[in-house]
């Protein structure tokens, strides 16, 4: 976040920089350096007050995140042979065509699965 005394030693053409940087637009006359100062100082509080809102990027509704577990859920664990499948193909060996279609569709299963982890584990924070 920006102080006051920080910004305000800063040129119009700075604070004009800082603004088009966070896509900030200055408020009221863009010719005055207190316009951009005050957006500037603004914004973080402003963006926390609209979350807590329910405006711009909201949480997930609990029903929604269960569906999301559930997908998880769904898509299981992988076998034995499965996990040295992938651990084989991190490691760099394929198949070739067409096995290695299944190959791949098995490595980015198991891919997603870690990144389904990981936005539960985000989300539940």
């Amino acid at each position: 976040m920006f102080t006051r005394s920080e910004l305000e030693i800063k040129t119009i053409n700075e604070l004009r920089d800082l603004c088009r940087r966070y896509g900030i637009k200055p408020t009221g006359n863009a010719g005055y350096k207190v316009s951009y100062v005050t957006s500037l100082i603004a914004f973080p509080a402003i963006a926390l007050s609209q979350l807590e809102k329910g405006m711009g990027l909201r949480r997930l509704s609990f029903e929604a995140y269960q569906n999301l577990g559930a997908a998880l859920d769904e898509m299981n664990s992988p076998t034995d042979e499965q996990a040295a499948l992938i651990k084989l193909t991190m490691e760099g060996k394929r198949y070739k065509a067409p096995q290695r279609w299944e190959q791949e569709k098995l490595l980015n299963l198991y891919k997603a699965k870690l990144k389904l982890e990981e936005v539960l584990e985000l989300l539940g924070e």
